[in-house]
Parts: structure tokens; C-alpha cells; sequence
């Protein structure tokens, strides 16, 4: 009866031992199936990209060479487009750049015309003279509403920014020294701009 007691207690204590086994033996073959599926997801893939068709890539970059090149040709005939535009333009900015002030200054012409014609008529002097002054009156309004005035010069100290001295004279007094006493020809500026020297007799 005791031998009978030891043996039951023997196998039962190797029936832990022997399930360990075949949990760790089941655990194996799981990984090792995971493993292979891996295995296999993997060289299906290859096969997918295996099975990609040469001739179909090819077409494929043809055609995206194509489209590219099409842009490309687009664009250049676009920037072609915009150079012959701005170039026209500035042509035309060069040409007819004066138009405007051509336009005002017509008037003033006419006026002068119609004055010629009365002094060709022996018309009267004072009434003349009073013609010429508006002329010339109009005539400096549309210079200045053209942003373009005269340069003060007469008693004015002596610029070489603003003046061109055409000759000196001796000052009459000493306060005159360095200064324009006359004005041979008048000056302008265009906004800050000299257009035109005024030529000057200087005092020294």
C-alpha cells in the first residue's frame, strides 16, 4: 500500500513537468507559423513587384516625360508672350512718351499763330503786346502744371548745381561778390531735376 502511494505521487508530480513541455512546444510552433506567414506575406510582395509589366513602366514615364515637356513648352511660349508684350510697350512708351504734353502745348501754338497774323495785319501795338504777355503766361501755367518751373538766378549766390557761369563782371558793391548779377538765359527744373542750366554773369 505505501509503495502503491509513492508511485501515484511520483507521476503525479511528473504530470506538471511533462504539460511545461508541451506549452513551450506549442508556443514554438506558433512562432515558427508566424513566422512563415511573414515569410510568405513577404515574397508575395516580391512577387507583385516581379510581376510589375517593363513595357507598362515604360509608357508610364513616356507619358509623364510627355506631359512635362508640355508644361514646359507652355511656359516658355507664356514668358515669350510676356517679352514681346513689355517690349512693345516700352516701344511705344519711347514713341509717343510726349503725347500728353504735345497735346497742351498745341494751344499755345495757336496762339502764336493768331498773334503773327494780327502784327502781319499792322494791328495795335499795346493790344499786341497784351496778346504776347498772355501767351506767355499760358504758356508758363502749362510748364508748371508739367511740374516744371524756373530757376531763380538774378541776385541769387552763385550754384554750380543750378548755374553756368557764362562770364564774370566786377561786383558794383561787395555784397555782390559771388553772386549772379544778370541773367544771360533763363533756367528750368523739372520737380527737382535740372533740365536746363541758367546761363549767368557772375559778380567777383
Amino acid at each position: 500500500m505505501g509503495k502503491k502511494n509513492k508511485k501515484q505521487n511520483k507521476e503525479q508530480a511528473q504530470e506538471p513537468e511533462v504539460d511545461q513541455q508541451q506549452a513551450e512546444a506549442t508556443t514554438q510552433q506558433a512562432d515558427v507559423q508566424d513566422e512563415a506567414a511573414a515569410q510568405d506575406a513577404q515574397a508575395q510582395e516580391l512577387e507583385v513587384e516581379v510581376e510589375v509589366d517593363p513595357e507598362e513602366q515604360v509608357k508610364l514615364l513616356q507619358e509623364q516625360l510627355e506631359k512635362e515637356k508640355k508644361e514646359y513648352l507652355f511656359l516658355m511660349a507664356d514668358f515669350e508672350n510676356y517679352r514681346r508684350r513689355t517690349l512693345q510697350e516700352k516701344q511705344d512708351l519711347v514713341k509717343n512718351g510726349g503725347q500728353k504734353v504735345l497735346e497742351g502745348i498745341l494751344p499755345v501754338v495757336d496762339d502764336i499763330e493768331r498773334a503773327i497774323d494780327a502784327i502781319g495785319q499792322g494791328g495795335d501795338l499795346d493790344s499786341l503786346k497784351e496778346g504776347v504777355d498772355l501767351i506767355h503766361n499760358k504758356l508758363l501755367s502749362f510748364l508748371k502744371s508739367n511740374h516744371v518751373e524756373p530757376i531763380e538766378s538774378t541776385g541769387e549766390l552763385f550754384d554750380t548745381d543750378l548755374h553756368e557761369a557764362v562770364t564774370t563782371f566786377p561786383a558794383p558793391t561787395d555784397d555782390q561778390k559771388g553772386k549772379v548779377i544778370d541773367t544771360v538765359l533763363k533756367g528750368y527744373k523739372l520737380n527737382d531735376k535740372v533740365l536746363r542750366h541758367a546761363k549767368v554773369v557772375v559778380g567777383q
